[in-house]
């Protein structure tokens, strides 16, 4: 029987002409519409949580390469600072130890304040450390801004996947977790760019924005679920499903699958517990996953590119070096986001592990069987001499199409790791811990892969200056080829499961009522 859409003789302008040419059987379809809408807006709030954290990404892909720009400055005969060879090193290099220090508050606070608190308290170094830098007088005060914009960044990169991936339900959680390495991408673009545009005190005044805005819309952001629930407040942790997955959605049904993990795992954390392989096999996938994701090369690479440019007789402009590279990693990890949840996350790490593999060794042999005029120079001086721009060198330069392979290598290694090793690192490892392990098992993966950077970049020169460039490339080859068999045995595929199941998998090494996972 139908219903008059007037039910008095007023008119009623908010209503439409009713539609009489609609079939039986289309309200069905009208009502899975309806669900579509109301999960697309529900989603928005859940976009706009994830959103409000990564822009401490964006602080720390800002503030990472922060020294690019800066270093030439203060190398200058004109700046107040004329920083020496070795004083510009540190520089660049402090952030990572600080980032190291950082995994390690991350491995504290997390699961004393919780995932959110976390992420704002980095806000105080950040804060700190830019306005040291902008006001420094003398390097002392330029190494200390670094290392505390290292820390706030370790925090972050220990605190922000598991935030998004504990806010995230599964149908976008792959997407959603390649946005930390996103946005990180975003902010080293957005420094190159103000780095030809800006003096570079200014430069340090602009990194502030960012953290501000973040705590701002923070502030507004409801903290994990999961965090909630382990500390006993379920009804928080009801708000804060329901604003996240809306009001139409089952999210009382959620927090109840949540809260029984949690009571079949125990309330906290022992030492007996690590000698359990549904905790300590999550942990050791996850940090060997950044281990091994460090020993690819992937910092070095980054740090001294315009170096090994030079070392392979390919010429490129400091600002157009940064460009291709900032470029080709952000349009890469754009590909990674879209696939995440359609491909997998194994599959991408097959496809990223095989382009680095072939790309490494593609290079390697080009400098075997290449002899470059700087060869017989010194990696050091070549690279201090690199740090200045070459925009002003007008010697005459014969190109052969064979000194395209090392910048074409270069590319492929860089597009390789932003597929899947880089991004998909930093989800697993906030998919695959246990849910009482996530806060300080996430702070020492951080920990570990930062004291790994850090090693390994300051190694990188003295075996280029010892056994030539193309040894750590063969290295960096052989570790490819590790990651596709480690890969292929040890890590389990994730997609469209939700942390709860992943959990499951590892305590009853099956997926409750899915497809078991590659033990």
């Amino acid at each position: 029987m139908e219903r008059p859409l007037l039910s008095d003789g007023k008119p009623h302008y908010s209503t439409f002409r009713p539609n009489t040419d609609i079939p039986e059987g289309q309200d069905e379809v009208v009502d899975i519409r309806t669900r579509e809408n109301r999960v697309e807006q529900s989603n928005r709030k859940l976009f706009l949580a994830v959103f409000a954290a990564v822009l401490g990404n964006f602080s720390f892909g800002y503030a990472m390469v922060y020294t690019s720009p800066v270093i030439p400055v203060l190398e200058s005969p004109d700046s107040s600072f004329c920083i020496t060879e070795d004083e510009a090193s540190w520089f660049g290099s402090v952030f990572t130890l600080g980032t190291a220090a950082g995994g390690l508050f991350g491995m504290i606070f997390n699961d004393k304040v919780g995932r959110k608190l976390s992420i704002m308290l980095s806000a105080v170094p950040s804060g700190i450390g830019y306005f040291i830098m902008g006001s420094a007088q003398n390097v002392a005060m330029l190494y200390g801004g670094r290392i505390l914009t290292g820390i706030a960044g370790g925090l972050t990169a220990a605190s922000i996947p598991v935030y998004v991936s504990e806010i995230s339900h599964p149908e976008v959680r792959g997407a959603l977790g390649a946005c930390p390495q996103m946005m990180a991408v975003i902010g080293s673009l957005i420094l190159y760019v103000l780095g030809i545009l800006l003096p570079w005190r200014w430069l340090a005044v602009v990194g502030e924005v960012p953290t501000i805005v973040m705590v701002i819309l923070l502030c507004f952001m409801p903290d994990s679920p999961r965090f909630l629930i382990s500390k006993g407040k379920r009804d928080q942790a009801l708000q804060a499903l329901c604003w996240l997955r809306g009001a139409e959605a089952n999210y009382k049904k959620e927090c109840d699958k949540i809260e029984n993990n949690l009571q079949q795992q125990g309330e906290r954390m022992s030492c007996a517990d690590l000698r359990k392989p549904s905790f300590y096999k999550p942990i050791l996938i996850a940090v060997s996953m950044r281990f091994l994701q460090q020993l690819t090369g992937i910092t070095p690479i980054l740090v001294y590119l315009e170096s090994i440019f030079d070392r392979t007789s390919v010429i490129l402009r400091g600002e157009y070096d940064a460009a291709i590279v900032g470029a080709v990693r952000f349009l890469s990890v754009l590909i990674a986001a879209g696939f995440m949840d359609k491909a997998g996350r194994k599959c991408l790490l097959f496809v990223s592990g095989a382009v680095m593999f072939l790309a490494t060794l593609t290079l390697g042999v080009y400098i075997t069987f290449t002899k470059p005029q700087s060869h017989s120079q010194n990696w050091t001086i070549l690279f201090n001499e690199s740090v200045m721009s070459t925009e002003h060198s007008t010697a005459p330069y014969t190109y052969s199409p064979l000194t395209m392979i090392p910048l074409i290598s270069a590319i492929f290694i860089i597009m390789g790791y932003a597929l899947g090793w880089g991004p998909i690192t930093w989800l697993l490892m906030s998919e695959i811990l246990p849910l009482r392990a996530r806060g300080v098992a996430s702070g020492l993966c951080v920990l570990v892969s930062w004291l790994t950077a850090f090693v390994l970049t300051e190694v990188f020169i003295k075996v280029v200056d010892h056994f030539g460039l193309e040894v750590p490339f063969y290295f960096f080859t052989i570790i490819c080829l590790v990651n596709l068999l480690f890969t292929g045995l040890c890590v389990p595929e994730t997609k469209g499961k939700s942390l709860e199941e992943i959990e499951a998998h590892f305590r009853n090494n099956e997926m409750v009522s899915y497809a078991s996972l590659p033990s």
